[in-house]
Formats: structure tokens, sequence, C-alpha cells
């Protein structure tokens, strides 16, 4: 479990399927921590991604978590959050916030992709959601960096490594090297426990 930040309200909330982390979520959140002044950014893996899950098959769990937290190690600021993982069942980013206020963060920044940010009205109750925190959109290759309607929000320039982690499990399974989009502790797990093969 992620140990509650020292300063509470200078944190960020970075949040995905994470199947599996590449270097671009690395980079995009390290610029929303450095951009923001933020103590920390909390790598937040979903348990169910229902966004996602009923269109494709989804790595366990398990799997994911102990990728991103092989990730992170070594980037200051980063760390990775294990709640959702840990709640079970479909993950909403709105039980996370809360879960958060109980622990005294207050008004956390909401670090979502540019190919996001029009969507957040479809997150699951995204009015309570809009009142409980900051969005940073990080610019992402092929999406237009806009802020959403109604929301408080900043638009962040990140790196553009055009990497999606659908090209890095697409690659593996023809035997393609990810070497340099994926970091190397994540390669190497996805070797040995024949991920994506």
């Amino acid at each position: 479990m992620v140990a509650m930040p020292q300063q509470p309200g200078s944190v960020g909330i970075f949040g995905g399927t994470f199947d599996p982390l590449h270097l671009g979520h690395v980079a995009a959140a390290d610029r929303a921590r450095q951009s923001l002044g933020l103590t920390s950014v909390l790598i937040v893996v979903a348990n169910d991604p229902w966004q996602k899950s009923p269109g494709r098959m989804v790595s366990p769990a398990v799997e994911r978590l102990a990728m991103a937290k092989l990730g992170v190690e070594g980037h200051e600021g980063l760390e990775v959050c294990d709640f959702e993982v840990e709640r079970g069942g479909p993950s909403y980013t709105i039980d996370t916030v809360e879960q958060l206020g109980e622990g005294g963060v207050v008004l956390p920044w909401l670090v979502v992709g540019a190919d996001l940010a029009g969507t957040l009205d479809t997150w699951e109750r995204a009015d309570e959601l809009r009142r409980l925190v900051r969005v940073a959109v990080v610019s992402r290759p092929g999406s237009p960096l806009r802020l959403p309607r109604g929301w408080r929000s900043v638009a962040l320039e990140s790196d553009e490594l055009d990497i999606s982690s659908t090209s890095i499990r697409r690659d593996v399974a023809q035997g393609v090297s990810v070497s340099g989009r994926v970091p190397e502790a994540i390669i190497r797990h996805i070797d040995e426990h024949g991920l994506y093969a």
C-alpha cells in the first residue's frame, strides 16, 4: 500500500491499465511532477479498467502492478499506488480520490493524457470528481491538446514519445524488441512470466 504523502494537496494521480507501463507513461508522470511542483505522482494501477476490459483481454492486475513497481524504480517522486487493486472490482477514479481524501489529500491533480481529456464527463460520478480534483492534461502524439470544459485544468507539454501499450503487446507477441520503449526491468518481467506471447 502507498504511504500517504507528507504534504497533502501537492499530489498527482496518474491512473491507468498500464498493460504494460512504458517510458511514455514515466515521462508524462515525471513532467507533471516537475511542472506542477508536486511532492509525488501516484501511479494508480486499475484493478478492472471498466472502460477497456469489455473490449479486450487485460493482463491480471497483480502482473500489471508488479510491472508498474519495476518501472518507477529510481524515479524520484513517482510511486505506485495499489488502492484499486486492493479494493477489487471495477476501478473508478472517484473512489481513489475519496480514499486519498480520507488520508488528508485535498484537491489532488488528476494527470490524464490528451487522448482521455475529452472523456472525463463519462467517468463514474464525474460531477463529484470535477469538484474534488484539478486536471493536468499531458500532450500525446496524435491527440490535440485541449482542456476539458468545466474542469479546473492546465495543459502540459510532455516529451513527444509515440509509445502505446497496444503496440508493445503486439510487438512482444511477434517477437519484436521493445527495448527503448519499456524499462528493462519490465522487459525481463515480461520474458520471465511469458506475458503477451
